[in-house]
């Protein structure tokens, strides 16, 4: 019974320590491909959107395509290759969510007076379009990739607790178990070798 509770404490805690790792990878990943897109701007003296980036959505305005608290990578795309029915993450310019940075779906490519592209999105789960037409400069990249409920670990590690529990907790629980183990294998071991050489001894014995 007790083996069996240890085999589950220990599966739980590689669990954790699994998912804290993916995350915490995800997140080396986004960081490192936004410093290099920097580094690269500063360097063309020009300012474009990071190569890829990543947000975690708070609103269900994507719902159920993209729900609160998943993740999405977004990758930067030239406007010309936007088309209608992708989803693509920019910066606002509506009155009311200006400078906000908002995923919403392509539902018409438009052109103003100059060529320039113009997009009109919206929500999935909103019943109007976006009041306001996105332009080619507001454009962060089309979202290439879904993480679901990854916002739920950022929230909790981000917690006092939420490192004590998601890695000191598992680390202890997995060092605690592996030297159990460790003890319980050298003791089982040196039993049955006791247990031979008695036989062997008597053995021996009769010979002689």
């Amino acid at each position: 019974m007790l083996k069996k509770i240890g085999d589950i404490l220990h599966f739980v805690a590689k669990t954790l320590l699994y998912v804290v790792f993916v995350f915490m990878v995800f997140i080396i990943f986004v960081i490192a491909c936004y410093v290099i897109g920097i580094q690269r701007n500063l360097k063309n003296n020009n300012y474009e959107a990071p190569l890829y980036s990543a947000y975690v959505i708070v609103s269900p305005s994507m719902h159920p395509t993209i729900k609160v608290n998943d993740a999405v990578i977004v990758k930067r795309t030239s406007a010309k290759k936007i088309k209608e029915g992708d989803i693509i993450t920019f910066v606002s310019s509506d009155t009311r969510t200006s400078g906000i940075t908002i995923t919403h779906r392509v539902i018409e490519v438009l052109k103003d007076s100059d060529g320039n592209r113009l997009f009109r999105t919206k929500g999935d789960n909103n019943n109007v379009a976006d009041s306001s037409l996105v332009k080619e400069n507001d454009l962060s990249g089309k979202v290439i990739m879904k993480i679901p409920k990854i916002g739920y670990i950022q929230y909790f590690i981000s917690r006092k607790y939420g490192w004590i529990i998601a890695v000191v907790i598992p680390c202890l629980g997995i060092i605690i178990y592996d030297i159990l183990k460790i003890i319980k294998t050298i003791s089982s071991g040196f039993i049955p070798n006791q247990k031979k050489d008695k036989k062997y001894k008597g053995k021996k014995e009769k010979n002689l």
